[in-house]
């Protein structure tokens, strides 16, 4: 396993994070529990140390089975989960404000079985609290020793601009892969001049370049991909076309089109970690094919071209 620091903090995280939401048994269709917690000793075999998750992620369910799979562990590994999500009888909401801040903080840390969180994520902004307050809140959890690195996700750089005037936003989530690449300019703006950590998650298009579908592809009521423009119509077509383009770069290197989508964004050096969503062993052990080699620059521009390409249909 490859793994770098993250921005300025003394967390070292493995190149590759296992992301949480997979296994949630909410948004990805149905889930075995044990499978998924055979998938997160599988992750810690190859040198994992990085989870990310959220209280949202089945209303506490996904921080649980972490929490229970890690067991003994849990305070050897990076723990990071995120708030801003709530959820009531009639659905979700974004919320941000301190009294949710404490409140989150407090479940989180009850599911997860810790006295303190590695890293703590604003997961989406309510664009209604003043972000001064939330971050005022957070400082506050930070000071009694319940939170060691804040971090945000889904953030503009004005807004971590404006979060920082309280106190310092340490990492920063968002979407990425070689097919959506709409958040390079806060990529750059906030790994070069801010010197944050950059955590991408959605590397593998939600699984859809992992080359297990094509267009009879059929997904359940609970699974959101249904619901999903990517995976429906024309730009599902020309979205299995980008496919097989990392097919053909992949036969060059002996490696799988999600091995060669995952080297893709780790050869980007503003890269701190790729999360991938997982819900079974073999899963994550794929992945991690993508760490100890690098595209060669021909073909990393052959997907840039392939994206162009796609984004001009």
């Amino acid at each position: 396993m490859e793994y770098e620091k993250l921005g300025v903090t003394n967390l070292e995280v493995s190149k590759i994070g296992f992301g949480c939401w997979a296994i949630s048994g909410h948004g990805y269709g149905k889930v075995d529990d044990q499978e998924s917690i055979a998938a997160i000793h599988k992750a810690l075999d190859l040198g994992i140390n990085f989870f990310d998750t959220a209280d949202v992620y089945g209303f506490g369910h996904s921080e649980k089975i972490l929490s229970k799979a890690l067991g003994s562990l849990r305070d050897k590994v990076i723990i990071a989960t995120k708030f801003g999500v709530a959820w009531d009888e009639n659905g979700t909401y974004r919320d941000c404000s301190p009294k949710r801040v404490f409140e989150a903080l407090e479940a989180s840390l009850r599911r997860l079985k810790l006295d303190c969180l590695p890293l703590y994520q604003i997961h989406w902004y309510d664009n209604n609290t003043p972000i001064s307050e939330t971050m005022e809140a957070l400082e506050k959890c930070q000071k009694a020793g319940k939170v060691r690195y804040i971090g945000c996700s889904n953030f503009s750089s004005e807004l971590v601009l404006e979060a920082n005037k309280v106190q310092r936003l340490q990492s920063i989530q968002l979407l990425y892969n070689f097919a959506q690449r709409d958040w390079e300019a806060e990529i750059l703006e906030c790994f070069n001049r801010l010197k944050m950590g950059v955590i991408v998650y959605g590397v593998l298009g939600r699984g859809l370049f992992s080359d297990k579908y094509d267009l009879s592809a059929k997904f359940g009521q609970y699974d959101s991909r249904s619901r999903d423009e990517d995976f429906q119509g024309q730009k599902f077509r020309k979205n299995l076309e980008l496919v097989s383009v990392l097919k053909k770069i992949g036969m060059n290197y002996g490696k799988t089109p999600s091995q060669v989508a995952i080297r893709w964004v780790l050869d980007n050096p503003c890269m701190t970690c790729a999360l991938t969503g997982v819900k079974r062993p073999e899963q994550i052990a794929e992945n991690a094919g993508a760490v100890g080699w690098k595209l060669l620059r021909k073909d990393w521009e052959m997907l840039v071209k392939g994206y162009n390409g796609a984004k001009q249909l």
